[in-house]
């Protein structure tokens, strides 16, 4: 069963390693978090994930980092600088301050209070100088999402590869978002890494290839772990979409919280390129943007057929990295009774698993032993498959639940016998069955976990 309390994930988060508040010794920052050891291994194994599905087994995509300060400029034409904002209200008895959506029938979530002012727009970028000389003349944004870079330098992508539309434009990174109320552990922070895709196709194919996108993100989550039954699928009201979509459809997944977005894939039209392209009005954009007096390049490609020039339609699948380890969190955590006494386990997928094999000596003071052991950690750390650790603790037992927590997928511990005739006792995570094996069946069992 999926966890249904918050505070038993944080406490498991804290004690093993996951995640941290930013700062805790000065009090912490609020909506800022650091990944601790096991955390950034998840992270990065989530990520490494959609990489995989994104980028690497597929011939129409390719991938992008791009820097995190924005001009002003891209800022200006994209939309954000008048629409990134949100509603804001203050009570003006407790001073607690709120985004108009928490607010029902005016009423202060913290004191009950309807002595709240008026809202008023607050904008969500961060702004910074840049340069010697803090004048106000020359600042840049910290980018609130990666999709903009990816649409600048579509153009760049495009003359330095073979691709041609359809085709798609993969980015993960940082990005910035000054959140008026953060909150709910990391489902909603202040600095945050996305896993974003721009697809670009032919006006008339993107609602084909919307659906098409919607169902593979369903699929790659599931994937991941999710379980079906936790996922619900939202198609956002007209009235309700962002300036540049036409369609949005948002993965919801159960959070302790409730159901909240995982994912989001929008159906971004020509708006973006459209903005940030010359001479707009050559071409038949169908979102109304503003007259791009700046740009020098028009972002446009020629049907090789007609000879016609057309702006592409972008289909965007959009995820946060930090409410995908929540989720995945969430969903692999376990809690049972064992000879009495209750078990933690992360049954996470052994892709996922920030550790893929604790190697376990049985006495901690035994030379033999524990050199037998490294030697062995490194063999296995050698095939690739991720991160392999010695843990010379000297307690078994202890060492099995730790790693249960972590989500470590096998424990294989090194007694006198392997000493005599190199077998070891091999532990699964989930059955907490134990078999002996010799030096090859041991790869072979190790290897099978990741195929």
């Amino acid at each position: 069963m999926a966890s249904n309390s918050m505070e038993d994930l944080v406490a498991l988060c804290k004690r093993r390693g996951f995640i941290f508040q930013s700062d805790e010794i000065y009090g912490g920052q609020k909506g800022l978090y650091s990944f601790g050891p096991m955390g950034v291994e998840l992270k990065n194994n989530l990520k490494q994930a959609w990489w995989k599905a994104m980028v690497w087994q597929r011939d129409d995509v390719e991938g992008l980092d791009a820097s995190l300060l924005t001009s002003p400029n891209v800022l200006k034409y994209s939309g954000h600088e008048d629409t990134f904002t949100d509603p804001l209200s203050d009570c003006k008895d407790c001073k607690s301050r709120w985004r108009e959506d928490q607010l029902t029938d005016g009423i202060c979530p913290n004191c009950g209070s309807k002595n709240l002012t008026e809202a008023r727009p607050f904008n969500l970028m961060f702004k910074t100088s840049i340069g010697p000389v803090d004048d106000g003349s020359s600042y840049a944004y910290l980018r609130p999402e990666t999709a903009q870079q990816i649409f600048t330098n579509f153009k760049n992508v495009l003359d330095s590869t073979n691709r041609a539309v359809p085709f798609g434009i993969a980015q993960m990174g940082k990005s910035f978002r000054n959140e008026i109320t953060p909150g709910k552990f990391i489902f909603r922070v202040r600095e945050f890494e996305q896993m974003e895709l721009e697809f670009f196709c032919k006006p008339d194919t993107d609602e084909e290839w919307f659906k098409y996108w919607v169902q593979s993100r369903i699929d790659w989550w599931l994937e991941q772990g999710i379980k079906k039954e936790n996922i619900e699928v939202f198609e956002a009201p007209e009235d309700d979409l962002s300036h540049y979509s036409k369609a949005t459809t948002d993965l919801l997944y159960k959070f302790p919280h409730g159901f909240e977005e995982l994912e989001g894939i929008a159906n971004r039209q020509d708006f973006d390129l459209g903005s940030h392209s010359k001479n707009q009005s050559e071409f038949n954009i169908k979102a109304k943007v503003m007259e791009n007096k700046d740009s020098t390049t028009k972002l446009a490609v020629q049907d090789l057929d007609t000879k016609e020039w057309y702006i592409p339609f972008c289909i965007e699948p959009s995820a946060g990295v930090e409410r995908g380890v929540f989720a995945l969190l969430n969903e692999a955590y376990n809690e049972e009774e064992v000879e009495g006494k209750t078990r933690v386990v992360l049954s996470l997928k052994p892709h996922l698993s920030p550790i893929k094999a604790a190697v376990i000596p049985l006495k901690r003071n035994n030379e033999d032993l524990v050199n037998h052991a490294k030697d062995l950690k490194n063999k296995l750390q050698m095939l690739g498959m991720g991160r392999v650790i010695l843990e010379n603790s000297g307690n078994i037992g202890k060492s099995y639940r730790r790693h249960d927590e972590v989500g470590t997928p096998i424990c294989i511990t090194v007694d006198f016998e392997t000493l005599e005739n190199q077998t070891v006792t091999v532990r699964d995570r989930d059955t907490m069955e134990q078999k002996r094996l010799g030096p090859e069946e041991l790869i072979n069992y190790y290897g099978q976990y990741f195929e």
